[in-house]
């Protein structure tokens, strides 16, 4: 193997493992995340970790990614095990929820409170948008189906127009309501999933979540249409 190479290979081992015991990190510390515990934990000098990641930061960002891209695979396999759009859009909603539930502080680092003094990077958009494609796709395949039997309300004022420049991105036969509908299901599947995360369950749905889970995520889907 050639030095470069081998070089190049160490590089990306030693970044994957510093990333490792930064998620650690993350179930005890949150995202308050120190350089300076993950070379301890790794008996490194602090100044070694510099040499993968500049920064907190920056190391933060490359855990996002991870994350956001780790969901949205899981999501896009989920759907495409699946012909029906509504199948698929239920499909969706479960490979996010049993992501979530068997990473809830990479969950949490994505899709709970902002990091205080964090500004995400461009480097995150698309990973971010992973999951919300997935649904919209299930929607634009619904469409070109004539598998769309029912329509949500027409969107009205300022926001309608805002989903109108949304729904011109997706090409020029999307209607703004539908848009409005993906984004609806995308909203109550981060709620639905946070809120079992965190808590909010507890002493109401104990021993059925996936099934209470289902059943909100058909709610969202026939409210796209999807039936």
């Amino acid at each position: 193997m050639k030095a470069a190479n081998l070089r190049a290979r160490v590089r990306a081992e030693m970044t994957e493992e510093i990333k490792q015991v930064a998620r650690r990190h993350l179930a005890t510390d949150g995202a308050d995340l120190s350089l300076r515990a993950v070379a301890r934990d790794l008996g490194m000098a602090s100044s070694a970790v510099y040499r993968y990641f500049a920064s907190r930061d920056e190391l933060l960002t490359a855990l996002i990614i991870d994350a956001y891209d780790a969901v949205g695979q899981d999501a896009e396999q989920a759907a495409a095990a699946h012909e029906d759009p509504a199948e698929k859009w239920v499909a969706i909603g479960h490979a996010v929820r049993d992501w979530a539930l068997a990473n809830p502080h990479q969950w949490a680092l994505i899709y709970g409170s902002p990091v205080p003094g964090y500004q995400a990077p461009r480097d995150t958009v698309v990973p971010a948008t992973r999951v919300i494609f997935a649904l919209a796709e299930t929607i634009r395949l619904g469409l070109a189906d004539g598998r769309i039997a029912t329509v949500p309300p027409q969107p009205a004022g300022r926001f309608g127009e805002e989903l109108v420049a949304i729904a011109e991105q997706f090409g020029p036969d999307v209607p703004a309501h539908l848009v409005g509908a993906g984004l609806y299901g995308f909203i109550h599947l981060c709620g639905a999933v946070s809120a079992e995360l965190f808590g909010q369950l507890n002493n109401g749905i104990d021993d059925d979540r996936r099934g209470f889970f289902e059943w909100q995520m058909r709610a969202t889907a026939a409210f796209a249409g999807l039936s």
